[in-house]
């Protein structure tokens, strides 16, 4: 009877026996329970890579041929307020209202250089990074770099903290995530708390529009115009809370300047009068009637009568 057979199974075993220690890895106690391996997702995803000079470089020519020509088509920005903060010493922080994923791909198309060219933006990390292809993405194209927004952590601040310190002017949405409705949200403590621990001045910045052409839940890109307001400089020379309440009504004077005119909005603000951006506490379908027409209604003819909500109302 032959026995190679046998001692070829011999010798495959004992290949596939692990080495001792050391020549191998230790052995772990079966009494001891392994530590849980770090996620690289989320909060903790890499994203030193993105602010490479070459990344950079590559990340101009995406916004300039892909970027910038699809938002000139699909949204047409009108863009004003631009001389307000040209003066001003970077790093700063830009802080505007979010009603759409279209926003900082936005911004970041308007943006002159070198403001554009020198930008972070900080997105949620349990969206945005929650896995590796998304976050890949996001950090190239955006610059973005992960920041938690459900849980309380150090790392976030920290990290953002730094980025301003290394020179970078940084993109918050105060009111931590998309719009449901189209109308705004209560601002967060984040952008102020930075501005006040930095010593770097707010940038308000008010977005009209893309909410009507990509509302969150929505499966496709509307057309239409969209018209993004910058504000002057905010200096953090009040405390985060005080900031947090000043920010806020600097981006409602932003979105009544959109609706009306810069003198009209002034004038109301002066009076503490700028119109609410959260909208009118009302039913689902008149805040909805409040927003005016979207650009995903079908044409139809519209009669004096129906142009506006009736007086007395």
């Amino acid at each position: 009877m032959s026995t190679s057979g046998g001692k070829k199974g011999t010798w495959s075993a004992a290949l596939r026996r692990p080495l001792p220690f050391p020549l191998g890895a230790p052995t772990w106690p079966a009494s001891v329970q392994r530590p849980k391996k770090r996620s690289t997702l989320g909060v903790n995803y890499e994203t030193d890579w993105s602010r490479r000079y070459s990344v950079r470089l590559a990340r101009v020519v995406w916004t300039e041929l892909v970027t910038r020509p699809l938002l000139s088509a699909a949204a047409r920005p009108h863009v004003e307020g631009l001389d307000r903060f040209e003066a001003a010493e970077s790093p700063v922080i830009f802080a505007a209202n979010h009603s759409s994923h279209l926003d900082a791909p936005l911004l970041l198309s308007v943006l002159p250089e070198p403001w554009r060219h020198k930008l972070v933006t900080l997105a949620a990390a349990d969206y945005f990074f929650d896995s590796r292809v998304k976050g890949a993405y996001f950090a190239f194209a955006l610059n973005a770099v992960p920041i938690e927004r459900v849980k309380v952590n150090r790392q976030s601040p920290d990290r953002a903290e730094a980025l301003i310190a290394e020179g970078w002017n940084l993109l918050v949405f105060p009111e931590g995530g998309r719009s449901p409705d189209g109308w705004g949200q209560p601002h967060r403590g984040g952008a102020a708390w930075l501005a006040a621990r930095s010593g770097r001045p707010l940038v308000p910045i008010h977005i009209k529009g893309t909410g009507r052409l990509l509302p969150r839940g929505a499966r496709r890109i509307y057309l239409g115009p969209t018209k993004v307001t910058f504000g002057a400089p905010i200096p953090p020379d009040l405390p985060a809370r005080q900031l947090v309440g000043r920010l806020e009504a600097a981006i409602a004077e932003l979105a009544d300047e959109a609706e009306t005119d810069w003198w009209t909005a002034r004038r109301r603000a002066a009076k503490g009068s700028s119109p609410s951006l959260t909208g009118p506490a009302a039913s689902q379908w008149r805040r909805a009637w409040a927003l005016g027409p979207s650009p995903k209604d079908r044409p139809r003819a519209r009669s004096s009568a129906h142009e506006a909500w009736p007086p007395g109302y």
